[in-house]
């Protein structure tokens, strides 16, 4: 049988198959081109709430699995000076640097020497960069606040407040006036609030000045975690990773001092694994903060827009390469979650430190 035509249907059959094939190839979107890592991820799907998330996230990027074997990957930024991402397994007390696509070690360990009686979690957290260009590190272990500078000189920042040691310093995040934001849950310590080594009775949210002061500015919530500054510095974003009460909160900073405290997201009615926990925010105000299901993205006001969904517990974001010589030209949002790292091409951009 053929065609009015003349041509066998079977031909243009798999000729139609192939030419569509060749099409959806060639309008593909690829990984983001500078992490090589593999693209497969059957249980990678975006859940779109809101048409707004069109402009933030687009349908055909894929993500790219960059590292894995990790017990729990955290903490990643984006080093723009040697071009190189690092991140920390909180629960294996290591930080692992990758370079050109090569997996390093760059701190094993963390914590060094025998690990206290009592601990729970020695490793490093959250990790950034100050001016100068120092790595900054909420450690667990020495339940401190450091740096190791460029030259591989370490320094600790903060570790007390009015003599009391901090419970385990978690998420960090610089304003550009050199100030520090950092928070202080006891996920350190066994037993968390129970521990016989905590001195602090509250979880805190604390401020590290340019000059070296540290500021209590919220012991309210139970278990802070993720932290991150709207583009204009005027809001402080912190995630609340508690089962029992899983709240974005946002509050407005007055020089030393918070003015106002209300709810930024309340994800309690979700029903998905995880907690909030890391979040950044975008050049616009969007904020990309995981959570129950994967990577919530939030507009400014507070709505749920969609959900990057990974597949595994994500634990924290970060902003990966620039494009360009700018900071905030980075459209590629880093994803720690559990036993591997992500990269996702999006839309949007976000800065670096």
């Amino acid at each position: 049988m053929f065609t009015r035509d003349g041509r066998n249907p079977i031909v243009l059959f798999f000729s139609i198959l192939i030419f569509s094939a060749l099409v959806s190839f060639t309008n593909a979107k690829k990984a983001p081109s500078e992490y090589k890592g593999r693209v497969e991820n059957k249980n990678f799907h975006i859940l779109r709430l809101d048409g707004r998330l069109d402009k933030i996230v687009d349908e055909k990027a894929v993500i790219s699995k960059i590292a894995e074997g990790f017990v729990f990957a955290e903490g990643p930024v984006w080093d723009r000076r040697l071009k190189r991402l690092l991140f920390s397994d909180v629960r294996d007390n290591k930080v692992y640097e990758l370079k050109d696509n090569v997996l390093n070690k760059f701190l094993d360990p963390v914590f060094e020497g025998e690990i206290p009686k009592g601990m729970r979690n020695v490793s490093a957290n959250g990790l950034t960069f100050n001016a100068d260009g120092d790595l900054v590190i909420a450690e667990h272990g020495n339940r401190r606040v450091s740096s190791i500078s460029v030259n591989g000189k370490k320094s600790v920042l903060a570790s007390k407040i009015d003599g009391r040691r901090f419970n385990s310093p978690n998420d960090l995040v610089y304003d550009s006036r050199g100030n520090l934001y950092f928070t202080d849950p006891p996920y350190g310590l066994e037993g968390y609030d129970s521990s016989k080594m905590k001195e602090i009775p509250y979880n805190g949210i604390y401020k590290l000045t340019s000059e070296g002061d540290v500021i209590l500015l919220d012991n309210q919530l139970t278990r802070p975690n993720g932290i991150a500054l709207s583009p204009d510095e005027n809001t402080l974003y912190v995630a609340n990773s508690d089962r029992e009460n899983k709240v974005i909160m946002k509050y407005s900073l007055h020089n030393n001092y918070i003015s106002k405290t209300a709810i930024f997201f309340d994800a309690n009615h979700l029903k998905s694994r995880g907690v909030p926990d890391g979040l950044k925010v975008d050049y616009f105000g969007n904020v990309f903060a995981t959570g129950p299901g994967g990577v919530l993205v939030l507009s400014p006001e507070g709505d749920h827009l969609g959900t990057i969904r990974t597949g595994e517990i994500t634990a924290n974001v970060a902003w990966g390469q620039p494009k360009g010589d700018h900071k905030c030209s980075s459209n590629t949002l880093i994803m720690t979650a559990s036993t591997s790292v992500y990269a996702y091409e999006l839309l949007t951009t976000g800065c670096v430190p």
